[in-house]
């Protein structure tokens, strides 16, 4: 018996929260899907109070470790190397530290090296080329900077797409062995689920024959909310039964709902907030996803849609990765006018029985992005590193 089969592999996942993004649903899928005796992962993470998964991980086993941001520390560095370090030995032994925090990786990855852990793995989930061109200089020096600590720290490195690989570990990054693609990946058992779209619907008080259009996630600029309301303004023109359902929360609620009230669709548009049944949305309630995003790593819940039949809109900046049932799947320019999308929008909906949902299903689960496929390649590549330490 060797002494991975004796222990099992210990995981510390480094992330800003373990609230309900992306990246977080994907990794507590992944812990529900693994065998925990073989696996064990815990989160180290930068905010100080509890978050939306806190009680499930501890629940499971696993642990949550308090590591307050460097921010918190006014920007000394000195004095989150030393906290990381030391939360490090307290733990226990970890063989692989897998850090999700952007360009901030590189650093995590360097005080996981000076730490003494064999296997550092770089994630990059985001393509985030666009935003950080907007920065001022001492923020662009700071990022490159930081990515530059990715390839000396990191003995791994992981990417929810090629754009992402790109963003993070350089334009050329195929030319190096250590980085490479795995797409996050999806539970795709409440697809499989009857749902009735008349109850669904009743839930929010929308009409049986309206036209729902959907959009799931946070509330900022990389997902180009301002442009979407101006885009189910014009659709209201050419449907007048057309609602707006909103998913998510962030920092431009505000101006979002000022912009729903500007245009005049306040008794229109759905803000469901945070939401743990967006499978169920999509099938009962959602006719067309719309997507119009200034740059995305793969855009995950685009195959939560195409699970779910769902014909989606979206921009063409999006990694090409994301298209997997080429029906579904209408891109559109970012310097097409409101009014175009709309037409698109429209034309989706009518073209939208091109293929089966089951259909549709079937080609999900099929894919990389089901989770029983995507857990057995995360855990294969965590134990084949582990192996040669």
């Amino acid at each position: 018996m060797t002494l991975l089969e004796k222990h099992p592999i210990r995981i510390l996942h480094v992330l800003y929260a373990m609230n309900t993004g992306g990246i977080q649903t994907w990794l507590m899928q992944i812990l529900r899907h693994i065998d925990r005796d073989r696996l064990q992962m815990d989160f180290l993470v930068h905010i100080l109070y509890p978050c939306a998964y806190t009680e499930e991980i501890l629940a499971l086993g696993n642990q949550i470790i308090l590591c307050p941001h460097p921010r918190e520390y006014m920007w000394q560095p000195w004095q989150y190397d030393r906290t990381f370090k030391q939360l490090l030995r307290q733990h226990g032994s970890y063989h692989i530290v897998h850090s999700h925090t952007a360009h901030f990786n590189g650093y995590v990855l360097r005080l996981a090296r000076q730490a003494g852990i064999p296997v550092r793995i770089a994630h990059s989930h985001n393509d985030s080329f666009y935003a950080d061109a907007k920065e001022p200089l001492h923020r662009r020096l700071y990022i490159a900077f930081t990515k530059s600590l990715i390839s000396r720290s990191a003995t791994m490195g992981l990417a929810a797409s090629d754009q992402a690989a790109a963003y993070l570990f350089g334009e050329n990054w195929q030319s190096d062995r250590r980085w490479q693609v795995l797409y996050c990946s999806l539970d795709l058992t409440p697809f499989r689920q009857q749902i009735d779209p008349v109850a669904v619907r009743a839930e929010f008080n929308i009409p049986e024959d309206a036209f729902v259009i959907g959009h799931v996630g946070r509330f900022v600029e990389q997902k180009n909310p301002l442009f979407l309301i101006e885009i189910v303004a014009e659709v209201a023109k050419l449907e007048p039964k057309r609602y707006l359902f909103l998913v998510g929360n962030g920092s431009l609620q505000s101006e979002i709902e000022a912009k729903v009230q500007q245009v005049g669709l306040s008794d229109r548009v759905i803000f469901a907030g945070i939401r743990s049944d967006v499978p169920r949305l999509m099938l009962g309630a959602v006719d067309v996803f719309l997507f119009p995003s200034l740059y995305e790593g793969l855009g995950l819940v685009l195959i939560e849609a195409q699970a779910a039949g769902v014909p989606c809109v979206l921009s063409d900046v999006v990694p090409q990765e994301a298209d997997l049932i080429e029906p579904l799947m209408h891109r559109m320019s970012l310097s097409r006018s409101a009014s175009a999308w709309a037409q698109a929008v429209v034309a989706a909906r009518r073209n939208k029985c091109t293929i089966a949902r089951s259909d549709a299903l079937a080609i999900v689960e099929n894919s990389p992005f089901n989770i029983d496929i995507g857990a057995k390649n995360l855990v294969e590549f965590y134990e084949s590193k582990v192996s040669i330490y």
